[in-house]
């Protein structure tokens, strides 16, 4: 078999399975020869570390983590490209395809069950329209993983990798800062798949914390503060506070106060440790 980033061999495979994309689950396969390799050397996939992948398409992205790691376990949700994927990837005894939904999955236990206490990091060419819940997921549900490398549409990879404080920061990057540090590896042009999307990707690690760095007395309260202030981001931040969460202008001005928070700032010019601050108060008064 051709090499799977290879348009005619990617052609080839499809025409034999009868399969064709579904614009809604966001298939598009590479056929740029050079990214897989790069992407999965970056991710970490070496001898005694277990990769698990989210939505290995037809194997291109699998065959080269499965060439480094010790052990790869694949979730695909598209039923139809599990005998694509028997074939594609025949050549390896180390990869697992479960078939199924990565946001119904439990992965604490696929984890525990595949991987036997070996380090595990996640990489994954995630489908655009699950880009932030399957991340969130990941991050939230605080799994025994050192990094996470995926491959995002490049304006999420632009504001998940922004600095605090600036611009250019958003909910998604407060919240994300909070589980990992975030760094931009590489761009992928939108001609390195196929089909071609409208917009270009980008591949970016989030090397995940041990702990996070900031103290929250109360997570849930701390996300919602995160959450609100960048709802109405041209609002200040007390105002969008009290617009959005359950307390009264009084409580949220105290807080602020508290946290030496400035009432009239926006969301975008604070730090996660000001986050923190707001939402301790907040959660001090519950």
């Amino acid at each position: 078999m051709g090499k799977l980033s290879d348009i005619g061999t990617i052609k080839e495979i499809l025409t034999k399975y009868g399969f064709s994309f579904l614009k809604s689950l966001g298939q598009n396969f590479l056929i740029n020869p050079s990214v897989c390799p790069r992407m999965a050397e970056m991710s970490g996939a070496k001898e005694g570390v277990g990769v698990l992948e989210v939505g290995p398409g037809i194997g291109v992205l699998t065959y080269e983590l499965a060439k480094r790691a010790e052990k790869v376990v694949s979730v695909e949700l598209d039923k139809r490209l599990l005998p694509v994927l028997d074939e594609t990837l025949a050549e390896f005894d180390n990869v697992k395809i479960i078939n199924g939904d990565v946001l119904k999955t439990d992965l604490h236990r696929l984890i525990e069950d595949e991987f036997g206490g070996m380090e595990v990091v996640v990489c994954a060419n995630l489908p655009y329209y699950i880009t932030s819940p399957v991340i969130m997921k990941l991050l939230e549900e605080k799994l025994p993983v050192s990094s996470i490398t995926v491959m995002v549409q490049k304006e999420a990879a632009e504001r998940i990798c922004a600095q605090l404080g600036t611009r250019q920061s958003g909910a998604v990057t407060a919240a994300i800062n909070y589980y990992a540090s975030a760094e931009m590896l590489f761009k992928v042009s939108a001609g390195s798949f196929m089909p071609a999307p409208k917009v270009d990707s980008a591949v970016i690690r989030l090397n995940v914390y041990s702990k996070p760095t900031v103290s929250v007395d109360n997570e849930e309260i701390f996300f919602k503060v995160i959450k609100a202030a960048f709802a109405q981001r041209r609002k200040t931040l007390l105002n969008t506070l009290s617009n959005s969460m359950s307390y009264s202008k009084a409580q949220i001005t105290e807080a602020l106060r508290s946290s030496s928070v400035d009432p009239t700032a926006r969301a975008e010019q604070l730090k996660l440790e000001d986050f923190a601050r707001i939402s301790n108060e907040l959660a001090s008064i519950d």
